[in-house]
């Protein structure tokens, strides 16, 4: 991922992820917790990209990696209580969302509509 021994200036979440050792699945999760910001004003649904500098100077931080940690376990543990009750709970793009029985707007349509 290094070009000429150093990251590029901008990261994409895949990138980012690495850098964080952590999976690209995670970061959506970390900027809904507002512990990643990423470049600009991204649109939904968009690629999102992260400064490499603001990283690199973040994962120095002891206290921030601590939080990004609890963070995640934090999720991980809420999406598998809710798994274990039969609710859905998810992250699409950096918004959480939860959905009582496993179902979606879309599964709540009738094929007709489709």
């Amino acid at each position: 991922m290094r070009v000429l021994g150093q990251l590029p200036a901008r990261l994409t979440a895949e990138q980012a992820a690495w850098v964080l050792n952590c999976q690209p699945s995670d970061v959506p999760i970390l900027v809904a917790v507002r512990l990643l910001k990423p470049l600009g004003n991204p649109p939904p649904h968009s690629v999102k990209y992260f400064a490499a500098s603001e990283l690199l100077e973040q994962v120095q931080d002891r206290t921030w990696l601590a939080k990004v940690t609890n963070a995640l376990n934090q999720h991980w543990q809420k999406k598998n209580a809710a798994k274990k009750n039969g609710l859905v709970y998810g992250s699409q793009n950096g918004y959480l969302t939860a959905n009582v029985g496993g179902k979606n707007d879309r599964d709540n349509s009738s094929t007709a509509d489709r």
